[in-house]
């Protein structure tokens, strides 16, 4: 069994923030997956499914970011899954918006979400790091976490969790490597296209 989490804050005022893109990238997961109906549980919300043959629960925590330890470590204990079988996907200001790292382990970088499953499960849970860019000063960092996506934001953000939610199955069966191509294949922009030139020719010339 695989314990998904998703990192975020409960209520509407908070659906769109960034610090949300863990609650997106579970959801999406599970609707992808037709997982069962969200259910309360665990202070969380959690849903199961099955991917590629694996038993997987997708867990919400509901506790606020801070607290989220103490939901996922209900979790873990209930079902009897170790940290290596845990993943917890969460907004990360230190990649570039749209991009995706994956470790096993690890510090919290200041994450207080992060932190709280560290001081509950330990360190050795998988991470999927899913980047949201930093602003230009660290004091608009707590602004800049707490606001919505813009919508410049949506083509990159639905790309973005579409490739994740697609290629999960292969981080569950400990792929990080493949997920990572998978992932970066399936967010790759999309090539320029080649003006053609009155003749019919390619016009395009190497720089």
């Amino acid at each position: 069994m695989r314990l998904l989490v998703g990192l975020g804050n409960p209520g509407e005022r908070y659906a769109h923030n960034r610090h949300n893109i863990g609650f997106m990238a579970i959801e999406k997961i599970a609707e992808r997956h037709r997982f069962a109906p969200w259910r309360a549980r665990f202070q969380g919300h959690i849903a199961e499914g099955v991917i590629d043959g694996e038993k997987v629960m997708a867990l919400k925590p509901q506790t606020y970011m801070n607290l989220s330890g103490q939901s996922v470590g209900e979790a873990a204990r209930f079902f009897k899954v170790q940290p290596p079988e845990i993943i917890v996907m969460y907004d990360e200001i230190e990649l570039a918006a749209g991009k995706v790292k994956v470790k096993q382990g690890g510090g919290s970088a200041g994450h207080n979400g992060i932190k709280s499953i560290d001081a509950h499960v330990g360190p050795d849970y998988w991470r999927l790091r899913l980047g949201v860019g930093r602003p230009a000063t660290k004091e608009e960092v707590h602004g800049h976490v707490l606001s919505d996506f813009a919508k410049a934001d949506k083509d990159w953000l639905d790309k973005l969790l579409e490739a994740v939610s697609d290629s999960i199955p292969l981080l569950i069966a400990g792929g990080d490597s493949k997920f990572m191509t998978k992932v970066a294949l399936l967010t790759k922009p999309p090539a320029p296209k080649k003006e053609k030139a009155p003749d019919g020719t390619d016009s395009s010339k190497d720089a």
